[in-house]
């Protein structure tokens, strides 16, 4: 059973997606992840592309990032993510887009909003080819300062070269890695 680590919605119970095709965020790896961007003081806007079951961005909208936008395509995770903003009473913290990752990106680039953090959990099978495909339009919306994490099967290799973004630093957590990215100082 997934639930809220920390903040205001700690221990609410989150719905899962159920399939062969879906590959949760562990406990262990989101317990990482917000150890690192809490110790790296990241705070303000979060965006989740490939939210699933919303899992992320509400454990950002629980520990006080603000906005907090998923985005998710499957009609299926919309409707888990509902359930899953509304088990954990985040209404006015958390905002779902239901719209696939490019056409999102292309929005919220169109209402000039920035991010501090962007999580990115795509299939893991697509990871790569999806971030090359996507780095360019979302360097565009990462404040200078901001942070783009993508979660990866462990024997995909972190691309290291992405227009616009600087590999950091990974992680691995069992078969999850964290690929941290950072904006090419200009």
């Amino acid at each position: 059973m997934t639930r809220i680590i920390s903040g205001k919605a700690k221990g609410k119970k989150l719905f899962n997606l159920m399939g062969d095709l879906v590959q949760p965020t562990a406990g262990r790896t989101k317990e990482a992840l917000f150890s690192i961007l809490d110790s790296r003081q990241f705070d303000g806007a979060f965006l989740d592309l490939f939210a699933g079951s919303g899992q992320i961005g509400l454990e950002a909208a629980s520990r006080g990032f603000s906005p907090v936008i998923l985005v998710e395509k499957s009609r299926s995770a919309q409707q888990v993510i509902r359930k899953n903003i509304a088990a954990t009473k985040l209404q006015t913290d958390a905002t779902l887009i239901c719209l696939a990752a490019r056409q999102a990106i292309t929005m919220l680039h169109k209402q000039g909003l920035c991010f501090n953090v962007i999580f990115l959990d795509p299939p893991w099978k697509l990871a790569a080819e999806l971030f090359s495909d996507l780095a360019m339009p979302l360097t565009e919306l990462l404040h200078e300062n901001g942070i783009l994490i993508l979660e990866h099967h462990k024997n995909v290799k972190s691309p290291e070269a992405v227009t616009g973004l600087e590999y950091s630093s990974s992680c691995k957590y069992g078969n999850a890695v964290l690929s941290f990215y950072q904006k090419v100082a200009q």
